[in-house]
């Protein structure tokens, strides 16, 4: 029975989507890598893989080194996209673009170890899970700033969240035929996929893995760009910044009260004049910093409930390329096109 329910579920085939930024330098190496995987996968399980770069906008050779790149055990397709529109575009565009049933998004940097996939199929395959998501087993050589910041991130979102995201969860996941087809079939554009993996629910495992250095040149990821992410998550999948402006409003209006109730207090039984000026102005100063945090706050959502109105494409293609495996059995799926690609 186990073995037939495998047997169909590795029928579906597997979609290995991997978004690209600057990566022309590793990507050969990359590649020899998920291919020596995918060979094994097919020897050993019978499964068919595709691998699908996603070329968000690079600066150099990505998207023509992976149209050249071989297809000896795996179909390959790459995507060039009409710039850079961010990681999260360049995750829908490769999902919109997959022709097998199950799916695995992984970074085309080297950090996360293609070799692992095995680990994350076999997960899939034999145990039934539908949603197998990797984790740093530690941040141990991360700086201590870094580390409280990422900590407050998953605390702060998943204390307005519905569902909450595991912590420390990347983007390496894997996710089952009718976990992807449920992630498909969300309608937002402003996506956070870790937190959206989470949302649709059914069978969820973690994993923890060691991450590699990075194979070539230096990561996009910076300070201000990291903050960035952290506001987009935030604010398309939590409403945690609006209870935290509401409980701050809150806190200020007691404060205020106590203040107030101490003044008069002083005044009434001690005759002790209250100070006008300076606490005037700096009453001032607190209240219209905080209306303001406010207001930036409810802009954030405003903008992100406007970019849905205006249902502008999450992405354009500019280049699409695909490259089959030769002497492809009969039994095995054949190219088809692309479900919802924004051509």
């Amino acid at each position: 029975m186990a073995a037939a329910r495998n047997s169909a579920s590795a029928a579906a085939g597997l979609s290995i989507v991997v978004p690209v930024y600057n990566e022309a330098g590793g990507l050969a190496r990359f590649h020899e890598r998920i291919a020596a995987v995918a060979r094994r996968l097919r020897q050993q399980r019978g499964l068919v893989t595709e691998v699908i770069y996603v070329d968000d906008g690079s600066r150099d050779d990505s998207f023509a080194v992976a149209s050249a790149l071989p297809a000896e055990a795996l179909d390959v397709q790459a995507i060039s996209l009409s710039r850079n529109f961010g990681k999260e575009a360049a995750l829908m565009a490769g999902l919109d673009h997959t022709r097998f049933g199950a799916t695995l998004f992984i970074d085309g940097d080297g950090q996360h170890p293609p070799e692992l996939i095995e680990k994350l199929v076999g997960l899939w395959l034999d145990d039934g899970y539908d949603v197998i998501y990797t984790a740093k087993a530690h941040r141990a050589s991360e700086p201590l700033l870094r580390r409280l910041g990422v900590r407050a991130f998953y605390d702060l979102i998943n204390w307005g969240a519905r569902q909450k995201i595991p912590a420390d969860a990347g983007d390496f996941r894997l996710l089952s035929p009718r976990a992807t087809d449920a992630l498909r079939r969300l309608p937002e554009r402003n996506r956070f996929f870790k937190g959206l993996a989470s949302w649709i629910g059914f069978r969820q495992v973690r994993v923890d893995y060691e991450p590699a250095e990075r194979a070539h040149g230096r990561t996009s990821w910076n300070v201000y760009s990291l903050v960035g992410l952290s506001i987009e998550g935030l604010t398309s999948f939590s409403v945690a910044p609006l209870r935290l402006a509401s409980l701050l409003g809150l806190l200020l209006a007691f404060a205020a009260l106590v203040f107030g109730g101490l003044m008069m207090f002083e005044a009434f039984y001690y005759g002790v004049s209250v100070a006008g000026y300076p606490s005037v102005i700096v009453g001032l100063m607190v209240l219209g910093g905080v209306q303001l945090i406010m207001i930036g706050v409810v802009g954030e959502y405003i903008g992100k409930v406007l970019a849905e109105i205006k249902a502008r494409p999450i992405y354009f293609v500019a280049e699409h390329s695909v490259n089959s495996v030769q002497n492809r059995a009969a039994d095995e799926p054949a190219d088809v096109p692309p479900r919802a690609a924004a051509e």
